[in-house]
């Protein structure tokens, strides 16, 4: 038996060649009956529509008028006007000194103080407080400390009361109480 030898190059044209033909038998046959799929839509085409179900009647909403609110939220003539307190001890009439010179604890918001202990000294009690940047500062009746005006009026050994003077709703400043209740056992 002979052996026929052929070069690498005809080797690559016979496999495109081959390639090329099955190509060509796959694309014919996708393109081949069809007729099936055609005589199906047209079939369907044939059909007649259903038909459309008419928009359903809706009914007319009532609104419900909840007892005592029958006025439109909407009306700005009925917004309340500033009041001007009359009396004192009204909300209202707390007054700030401008001219009193501030103290070091009035420069830290009251929830970033900290009391850490009291001590006593010449039959007054003194509150010891940490800031922030954790200095220890010694406070008495009277001192001052947070940015709302805060006066201490009581030291107790488990908390400082304090009266501040806030901003109330209508322009004017009230007096709020407030306390530091003592931390424990607290690296902060």
């Amino acid at each position: 038996m002979s052996r026929i030898s052929v070069s690498p190059r005809v080797r690559t044209r016979v496999r495109v060649l081959a390639i090329a033909i099955l190509g060509a038998g796959f694309l014919g046959g996708c393109a081949q009956e069809k007729s099936d799929l055609h005589s199906y839509i047209a079939e369907v085409h044939e059909r007649p529509g259903a038909g459309i179900e008419p928009i359903p009647t809706l009914e007319p909403h009532e609104p419900y008028i909840y007892p005592g609110h029958t006025r439109s939220p909407f009306d700005s003539s009925v917004i309340e006007q500033p009041r001007v307190a009359e009396e004192e001890g009204e909300p209202g009439d707390a007054e700030i000194d401008p001219d009193r010179p501030r103290e070091y604890l009035e420069s830290y918001p009251l929830d970033s103080l900290t009391m850490v202990g009291t001590l006593e000294r010449d039959d007054m009690q003194l509150a010891l407080v940490r800031t922030p940047d954790r200095s220890v500062h010694q406070v008495a009746v009277g001192n001052w400390m947070g940015e709302n005006h805060g006066q201490v009026v009581e030291i107790t050994p488990t908390r400082i009361e304090l009266v501040e003077v806030v901003p109330d709703a209508f322009g004017g400043h009230e007096e709020r109480e407030n306390s530091i209740a003592l931390r424990r056992g607290d690296d902060r």
